[in-house]
C-alpha cells in the first residue's frame, strides 16, 4: 500500500510537544494515532496493513529488553513491524520480577527463541548510578532501585576509570545477560539450544548495534 510521507497540517516533529504541557503532549499522541489509523504516518512506517495482519495470534521471534531512553525505540532501530518482536523497556534495562516473568512467559508460552539485552551509549541510568556512588548517597524514591541494580557494574569498572560510562554500560549488559542465562526457567531451553540470550550496545551517533554477548 502506498503511504504518503507528507506531514499533515499541525503535525509535530520528533521530540517534545510544543508548550511541554500534559494537554499538548496528549493531543500530539492522539494526533499521531489518527495518522496511524488513516495510513498517513510521517515517520516512515506503513503501519495499517501490518496492524491488520498481526491482529490474530501473535508469533514473535524475539524479545528485546532495552532502556526507556526516548532516543532508542527498539522497533525502529531494528526495522521491525507489528507482531515481530516483544519489547520490554526499563531504566537501564534493569531486571525485576515483573520483567523476568514477562520474559519467561514469552519464551515458554509464545515459544520465542531469542532474548536480546540492549544497552546504549550515554545511558542516563548509568550516569545517575555513577553520580550516586561518587556522592555516597542513594537517590530518593524508587530510583534507588535502579541505582542498586546498576551499581555492581559500575564498581567492577571502577569509579576512577576515565572510560567509566561506556565501560559500565557494557559491563551492565554482560551482567544482565548472565542473570538471564542463569534464570531457572530459561536454563533448560538454553541448554537444549531452543533459546539463546544475546547482549548488545546501541550507538546513538551511528545507529549501529554491536553484539557483546553473542548466543
Amino acid at each position: 500500500m502506498a503511504v504518503s510521507r507528507a506531514a499533515p497540517s499541525g503535525s509535530v516533529p520528533p521530540g517534545r510537544a510544543p508548550g511541554g504541557s500534559p494537554r499538548t503532549a496528549l493531543a500530539e499522541l492522539l494526533t499521531g494515532n489518527r495518522r496511524f489509523v488513516s495510513g498517513q504516518p510521517v515517520h516512515g512506517h506503513d503501519v495499517t496493513a501490518a496492524a491488520a495482519s498481526a491482529s490474530g495470534d501473535q508469533q514473535p521471534y524475539a524479545v528485546l529488553l532495552g532502556c526507556i531512553d526516548s532516543r532508542v525505540p527498539l522497533e525502529a532501530i531494528f526495522d521491525q513491524t507489528f507482531g515481530s518482536i516483544c519489547v520490554i523497556r526499563t531504566g537501564g534495562h534493569v531486571l525485576d520480577r515483573a520483567v523476568l516473568g514477562s520474559i519467561e512467559y514469552v519464551v515458554d508460552v509464545l515459544g520465542v527463541p531469542l532474548v536480546m539485552v540492549l544497552g546504549h551509549e550515554r545511558c542516563g541510568a548509568v550516569d545517575a548510578t555513577v553520580a550516586a556512588l561518587r556522592a555516597g548517597r542513594r537517590p530518593p524514591g524508587a530510583l534507588a532501585h535502579l541505582v542498586d541494580r546498576i551499581a555492581p557494574a559500575v564498581t567492577e569498572v571502577g569509579l576512577d576509570d576515565p572510560q567509566i560510562q561506556p565501560l559500565a554500560v557494557r559491563r551492565h549488559v554482560h551482567r544482565t545477560v548472565a542473570t538471564l542465562r542463569a534464570d531457572p526457567l530459561l536454563v533448560a531451553p538454553i541448554g537444549a539450544g531452543r533459546v539463546a540470550v544475546a547482549g548488545a550496545v546501541y550507538d546513538l551517533a551511528t545507529g549501529e548495534v554491536a553484539l557483546l554477548d553473542p548466543p
